[in-house]
């Protein structure tokens, strides 16, 4: 594993000799792997908001989505509680009350709001649904980036180290994308803050070809913790541009909410209440 380390931070209350960085995302991933198992004893409430905008500035499609999520043994299931839809048609707009609506034969938004929604917030690979592959602090994916310790300081009124990451130049592209910094608590080495950005830009020959481009595409989602090694992913949420086949192009924001925690088949429950960092 290849791991840059940045000598000696200073903690608060004076100088510390911080961990080594790969014993730090070590833990991490070792963490996250445990927190992800123990996300199966709890059902919670999401709320997603997804928004598609067009180059004039008015907007082309939303959706507002409300899911009671609750664990499987392979993973989680989400029953539709809330939703409301509309979309742009001639200078109005037309409600619809479903996801996955197309309003006609080839409707591009429709498409790509509804693929929004599972690509990003439902993976089925995670336990919680974020994609995994967005957020390179798994054991999986370790390996395939390297990481820098930037400093320690204090978050929300606990410590964290403040670690960069990105691609390794000698790791495939198609496997490490991102770059960005998370904060990590120092005491329980759970994330409380990742921020990411795509980490290469889009060749232009493809940009000609396929008159295709991605600008400003990056996420961030925020940590809680709930209970001792139990940490839940609260708020996630991006903003980027798509411009696609020369004629289409799209603001597009997503963010999403999991509140409401709730341990399964027990009478008792947590609730988030959401934080401005």
């Amino acid at each position: 594993m290849k791991l840059l380390v940045i000598g000696t931070l200073f903690a608060a209350g004076g100088a510390a000799q911080a961990p080594d960085v790969a014993e730090i995302m070590a833990r991490v991933a070792h963490n996250q792997t445990q927190s992800q198992e123990a996300r199966r004893q709890y059902t919670y409430h999401q709320k997603q908001f997804l928004r598609l905008t067009r180059g004039n500035g008015k907007v082309a499609r939303e959706e507002r989505r409300e899911y009671d999520v609750g664990p499987t043994p392979k993973g989680f299931d989400k029953q539709l509680a809330h939703f409301e839809g509309k979309y742009e048609y001639h200078g109005k707009y037309v409600s619809y009350d479903r996801p996955g609506y197309n309003y006609q034969g080839m409707d591009i938004d429709g498409e790509l709001i509804n693929g929004l929604s599972e690509d990003l917030t439902n993976d089925r690979q995670s336990r919680d649904g974020l994609s995994a592959d967005l957020f390179p602090l798994t054991e999986r994916s370790l390996q395939q980036y390297r990481f820098e310790l930037k400093g320690v300081e204090q978050y929300r009124g606990r410590q964290v180290y403040r670690v960069k990451f990105q691609p390794d130049p000698h790791r495939d592209k198609d496997e490490a994308a991102w770059k960005g910094e998370a904060l990590i608590d120092s005491a329980e080495f759970q994330p409380v803050f990742i921020q990411t950005s795509l980490a290469f830009q889009i060749p232009g020959a493809v940009k000609v070809l396929l008159g295709t481009n991605i600008k400003g595409l990056g996420f961030a989602v925020s940590y809680q913790k709930f209970e001792d090694g139990i940490w839940f992913p609260v708020s996630y949420g991006g903003e980027f541009e798509v411009r696609a086949v020369f004629f289409y192009k799209r603001k597009i924001s997503v963010a999403m909410t999991n509140s409401d925690f709730r341990r399964a088949h027990v009478n008792s429950s947590v609730t988030y209440v959401s934080q401005e960092r």
